[in-house]
């Protein structure tokens, strides 16, 4: 904030009342509400959209179901994305909800503690909700499972992710989003590995957080910070997550063309998750 003061006069009044204005740089950026609510209602649309397209298209269906299998693991890399999956738990989602709360308490920032509840919270129940309602009809294509969109398992990682960035400073925001793109992407691409998630899941799940943040950032309200930075660690983030899969042995399936489509999928979620995590910080109001 900037304090603009006008001169005494002659007479010794003051001329004008002690006035606190934004600084060019907020004023620039503008506030979050407007983004914010765009940002729900594009979400809320692609979200819907993508419902239609994996669940009720046979189309759909047919390559949701070869990009899950055209990625496999060795039973070592197995192992090792099971322990990971397995830190994915309510109480571990609790203690990163009572971690917010704190930090914005200590920040006095008591409307955020509100809104990081608010993103936990609304983004899970939702998930389960949505998951329980919809339903995957048989097509006469692939193997009939029963739904599984959104993924519960990246769901309750990006939320947690999103609200850290809500109530953390904008000075740290860039170091949250290259950890929290690597944790999002490394869990939401081990549920693929590991059969349990199809890729139409995993981005449900990120399309139902960013759901949530941008109605906790609209009501919220205040000035949007900047962006570029968390952008480019998310991108390493999400790089380093891929990474990680090759390194412990996620490999394509079989054929050649499953590198191709392998190596698509695992791009294509991972790109997808840093984009989430950079609309988490884009829509959320900046302060220090």
């Amino acid at each position: 904030m900037r304090l603009r003061i006008h001169r005494m006069g002659h007479s010794g009044v003051m001329t004008a009342p002690l006035v606190a204005e934004p600084t060019r740089s907020a004023a620039a950026r503008g506030r979050v509400t407007g983004p914010a609510v765009a940002v729900a209602i594009v979400g809320t649309l692609a979200l819907a959209g993508l419902v239609m397209a994996a669940l009720s298209s046979s189309t759909g269906q047919l390559v949701d179901d070869a990009a899950m299998n055209a990625v496999t693991a060795s039973n070592t890399a197995e192992i090792t994305l099971l322990s990971v999956l397995g830190r994915v738990s309510i109480g571990a989602i609790l203690a990163v909800a009572a971690v917010c709360v704190v930090i914005a308490l200590l920040r006095r920032r008591f409307a955020h503690a509100v809104g990081a509840l608010a993103i936990i919270g609304g983004a899970n129940i939702s998930t389960q909700a949505l998951k329980a309602v919809l339903d995957r009809p048989d097509l006469g294509v692939g193997l009939h499972l029963a739904n599984s969109l959104p993924s519960g398992h990246t769901t309750v990682v990006a939320s947690a992710v999103a609200a850290l960035v809500l109530v953390l400073p904008a000075a740290v925001r860039p170091v949250m989003a290259a950890v929290g793109t690597a944790a999002i992407g490394l869990t939401g691409l081990s549920t693929i590995v590991a059969g349990w998630h199809r890729p139409a899941d995993v981005v449900g799940a990120l399309l139902m957080v960013v759901i949530w943040t941008s109605l906790v950032a609209a009501v919220l309200g205040g000035h949007r910070g900047r962006t570029w930075a968390s952008a480019l660690t998310a991108l390493l983030g999400a790089a380093a997550s891929v990474v990680f899969l090759g390194a412990v042995g996620v490999r394509p399936a079989s054929s050649w063309s499953d590198v191709v489509l392998a190596t698509s999928v695992l791009g294509a979620v991972a790109a997808m998750t840093a984009a989430a995590v950079t609309l988490f910080v884009a829509v959320t109001p900046a302060h220090n």
